[in-house]
């Protein structure tokens, strides 16, 4: 991609990667339940949030480099992360729903990662082993960018960056406004339902596709 130079055409572009973005990432999904969860727990939310930013920057550059085309073309690939995800989903969720029939409030409440290590091997694990990531930033929105004028594109990639910084930022560091309500062990045990319940379905759209074919 070229440097950038901002031009009345860049302001679109950006807006449009800007809102495309957020369009794809604001949703119930295992990443954002896990960034939430550090949030409500005060627990390295710097480290989780900006290893969720850098990895959907990364890979919507690559996809907007051209990646988009290279790994669409791949149904080896696609069939490996479904099943990689698909079985992380399924242990994941399990735990969270057996953990939800315990009660805890917000400060006793466990499955947090210990370390600021730990915390980042499960949003590595939640980030790169989810199919849907590589859909959204490179697929959809690699493709989408890759149709910019090629001095355009960096402003694109800048936009759709920043949706997601604007997206985990506010849903990490502004989790801590709800802390008071998650004070009581009932919030915690319907969050971790709800959390346990939707990894568990999103497994269920993943595993099929890992044998799709066979």
């Amino acid at each position: 991609m070229e440097s950038m130079k901002f031009s009345m055409q860049a302001l679109p572009v950006f807006v449009q990667g800007l809102t495309l973005s957020l369009g794809l990432i604001v949703a119930i999904g295992a990443q954002n339940a896990f960034v939430l969860r550090q949030g409500l727990r005060r627990e390295h939310v710097l480290g989780v949030v900006l290893f969720c930013v850098l990895a959907d920057v990364v890979m919507m550059a690559a996809g907007v480099a051209g990646m988009a085309s290279a790994l669409s073309a791949s149904a080896f690939v696609a069939r490996t992360l479904a099943l990689a995800g698909g079985l992380f989903l399924v242990v994941y969720g399990a735990r969270t729903l057996l953990r939800a029939r315990r009660a805890a409030s917000l400060h006793a409440a466990g499955g947090g990662a210990a370390t600021l290590r730990g915390a980042l091997a499960q949003a590595a694990a939640f980030t790169l082993l989810n199919p849907h990531f590589y859909l959204d930033t490179v697929l959809l929105i690699g493709n989408v960018g890759g149709q910019q004028p090629t001095a355009l594109r960096a402003w694109f990639v800048a936009g759709a960056g920043s949706g997601s910084v604007i997206w985990f930022t506010s849903l990490g560091f502004g989790a801590r406004w709800l802390a008071p309500w998650f004070a009581r062990p009932r919030a915690w045990q319907w969050l971790d339902a709800l959390t346990g319940t939707t990894m568990c379905a999103l497994s269920l759209t993943l595993l099929p596709r890992a044998f799709h074919g066979f």
